[in-house]
């Protein structure tokens, strides 16, 4: 058991190295500035928003939004091209080791609380994060272009919580002018990041599941990724107490909901699971 619960640290160490990796522009903070060199062209994994004064790569779905500005012209091969690397790789891993915006989250979860369990209703509800990824990660960005000329990255800029809290208010409390002409857009952004927080405190990795399209585009290749959780079938007794004991909407280990965090080997009675 203890030998579990020190693999369980280990994720917790990779998720804040990575954090801080992604982040790693210290000045910027203080200054609030935004980094601008030759690292921007390079995509993190994780959801971390460009526009934060630590950021110094740029978000994969922030990324993507803003290549099909050039979609006239050209298409977004490299950015295609990163994602489904990083999803052939990883898979929905990224979520669990690789992303700050989830560390938040499963940290918000710790705060003593009543805790909406999962069901068949959390398992629909997370679809949501589908028809998101769809509205607002290509149907508005492109009908934006074909009407005004330019892409509106619309989930970065009507709904990213993890933009707002880690770009939004660190640059706005930074910068005065910014401070004079922020509005109700911003006020918006504000309530999705309130309301995102609250439900984490409730709900485990409520954006994750329900919400972020970088999940969701990571999910299609789950279940084929390279890192993944090996179950030795001839083990496997098929009791499902890893399922049970999973707090994400997952219905079989590597399914499009499970993030490969490996907590449910603990509870294997057989051992089943390997590395």
């Amino acid at each position: 058991m203890a030998k579990k619960i020190k693999k369980i640290g280990r994720r917790r160490i990779i998720q804040l190295i990575s954090a801080v990796i992604y982040n790693s522009n210290f000045k910027g903070f203080a200054e609030g500035k935004i980094y601008k060199g030759a690292l921007k062209g390079v995509c993190v994994p994780g959801l971390n928003c460009y526009s934060c004064p630590g950021a110094v790569a740029a978000c994969p779905l922030g990324s993507l939004q803003s290549a099909l500005s050039e979609l006239k012209f050209k298409l977004p091969l490299y950015i295609a091209g990163t994602l489904v690397i990083f999803g052939i790789l990883f898979g929905r891993a990224v979520c669990s080791f690789l992303c700050p915006f989830g560390l938040i989250q499963e940290l918000l979860y710790k705060i003593p609380s009543p805790k909406l369990k999962k069901s068949i209703w959390t398992r629909r509800l997370s679809f949501l994060k589908y028809f998101i990824l769809l509205a607002f990660g290509a149907i508005l960005p492109i009908y934006s272009l074909v009407k005004t000329g330019a892409a509106v990255p619309a989930f970065c800029k009507y709904i990213c919580p993890a933009g707002t809290l880690q770009g939004g208010i660190p640059l706005v409390a930074a910068d005065k002018s910014l401070q004079n002409i922020v509005g109700a857009l911003f006020n918006w952004k504000i309530l999705v990041l309130m309301i995102t927080v609250v439900s984490a405190v409730f709900v485990y990795r409520f954006f994750c599941r329900f919400i972020c399209p970088l999940g969701a585009i990571y999910s299609f290749f789950n279940s084929r990724s390279l890192i993944k959780i090996n179950v030795d079938e001839s083990k496997c007794s098929q009791c499902g107490a890893c399922v049970q004991f999973c707090k994400m909407d997952t219905g079989k280990i590597n399914d499009r909901e499970c993030i490969k965090c490996g907590e449910c080997r603990q509870v294997c009675e057989n051992n089943a699971m390997t590395k």
